[in-house]
């Protein structure tokens, strides 16, 4: 049973960055794959980055390529997302999203396919 507790959301004005972090407790699998996925208002919600552990590579989404990364810190089982460059229609509710087991990096976009997630933080960027 995994856990993830995130924190780092607020409000930022346009240019501004964000770190966001997501404690992922109770991983013990090899292979897992982490999302970060947005749902901005009246949206569905979909994935701006994903990492699979299967594959050892991120995907990125379009909208956020050159100004969003994702890193971990191993030791103490938080991944972050960084974000930069930030601009009004980043706002959103960010969750981060866990599974283990293997996944092909291209199928970590659907969030159908996880298990578990954080409890949300709101994102809000405006002058």
């Amino acid at each position: 049973q995994l856990q993830l507790v995130e924190s780092g959301g607020g409000v930022v004005q346009p240019g501004g960055s964000l770190r966001l972090s997501c404690a992922v407790s109770g991983l013990t699998s090899d292979y897992y794959a982490i999302g970060w996925f947005r749902q901005a208002p009246g949206k569905e919600r979909e994935a701006i980055l994903c990492f699979s552990s299967s594959d050892d590579s991120t995907y990125y989404a379009d909208s956020v390529k050159g100004r969003f990364t994702i890193s971990r810190d191993n030791a103490e089982n938080i991944v972050y997302l960084r974000m930069y460059s930030l601009r009004p229609d980043d706002t959103g509710v960010y969750y981060c999203a866990a599974r283990e087991g293997r996944l092909l990096q291209r199928l970590c976009v659907l969030p159908s396919l996880y298990d578990y997630w954080g409890q949300g933080t709101q994102v809000t960027v405006s002058s």
